[in-house]
């Protein structure tokens, strides 16, 4: 009888220990959930019946209400570590996603968007390892996160995501370094040995107005082909109610026994804000591809884009009109003839929580 009560004794006391030492532990936060909408219509004014006159990505309609892409996002972090998780669901989603999908057979990472772990060894190093947006250019997969709905050409052929391995480092101010290795952008998933370097280098002024950013990317195809990609970024806040962007950016391919190929682009942005109210967005970009390395039938574009963005709470409704020009016909006419120019206009609206 007095062993039983001893062990009893025991055991209610080694519980009162366990229990006295959990509540030391620090209680793991609740993850930050967050998510978009957004949908838009496009009008193409020629109104051909064999083309919709979109050369770029995430608004390939014509006279139609559509989807763009619903999103939401986990976020979490504990200690030093930490993991996102970013689903997306439409058109701009599956656009995003081209390499995976049916014709991949890979529908489970299709709307995989961004999926990474993080570890930050101290406030000025950090490893993830996992599938990231790019950091190549100055437009962002987001649609809320664009002030032109309509994407530009440069973005549009260039990388939208990198799944691999990178290391965020500080170098001490506000310049910053990112190296890493991952999977021929776009691909989440390859049986390929091959692996691509990626590259950022960041910088700022004392008083963060103007933004620096330096890119790159590159490695081989298991096909041969070397691509080389080197991207420019900078923002400028000149006042409170005006600021400006640009983005330059070239893209070197050289196919295995063929010559070599490149694309390059440039596009300045100027922003204006009058009110908080009420915004205006004027996009103008030079997209050279002589050779038709990306476009169809190659040749020299030149867009201009003016959006409005229209602010309620988290709502942003963006009219908008643009003009796309080419060297020789690369757009189609209303009886299917070709033309060197084509106007589109956008309605879009977006939502951010």
């Amino acid at each position: 009888m007095a062993k039983v009560k001893f062990l009893s004794i025991f055991f209610f006391g080694l519980s009162f220990y366990a229990n006295a030492q959990d509540s030391t532990k620090p209680e793991s936060p609740k993850p930050t959930i967050t998510g978009s909408v957004d949908v838009y219509y496009r009008f193409n004014f020629a109104d051909s019946k064999t083309s919709n006159n979109n050369p770029t990505a995430f608004t390939n309609s014509q006279n139609s209400f559509e989807l763009g892409m619903a999103s939401i996002r986990a976020d979490h972090s504990f200690g030093k570590a930490s993991a996102t998780v970013d689903l997306g669901f439409g058109r701009r989603a599956q656009e995003f996603s081209y390499t995976d999908g049916e014709s991949n057979a890979f529908l489970s990472l299709a709307n995989v968007k961004q999926a990474y772990v993080s570890y930050a060894f101290s406030d000025k190093f950090k490893l993830t390892m996992g599938k990231w947006a790019t950091h190549i250019g100055y437009e962002l997969v987001d649609a809320y996160l664009n002030r032109n709905y309509s994407m530009s050409y440069m973005f549009s052929y260039g990388p939208f995501s990198n799944t691999g391995l990178k290391a965020d480092i500080s170098l001490g101010g506000k310049t910053a370094l990112m190296v890493g290795i991952s999977n021929p952008s776009d691909y989440a998933t390859t049986n390929s040995s091959r692996k691509w370097a990626i590259a950022q280098l960041s910088t700022a002024t004392a008083d963060g107005k103007w933004k620096f950013y330096l890119n790159y990317q590159g490695g081989k195809y298991d096909f041969g082909a070397n691509l080389n990609q080197f991207d420019v970024v900078v923002t400028g806040t000149i006042t409170d109610k005006f600021s400006v962007g640009y983005n330059g950016t070239i893209q070197l391919r050289k196919p295995e026994g063929a010559s070599a190929k490149n694309w390059w682009g440039s596009a300045i942005y100027l922003n204006a804000d009058p009110s908080s109210f009420f915004g205006l967005t004027l996009r103008g970009e030079y997209f050279q591809d002589k050779t038709g390395t990306v476009t169809a039938a190659g040749g020299n574009f030149f867009e201009t884009t003016l959006s409005g963005n229209i602010h309620e709470g988290k709502l942003t409704i963006i009219p908008e009109i643009r003009l796309d020009n080419c060297s020789h016909n690369a757009f189609e006419k209303k009886d299917g003839t070709g033309t060197g120019n084509t106007f589109s206009a956008i309605l879009a609206a977006t939502y951010s929580f």
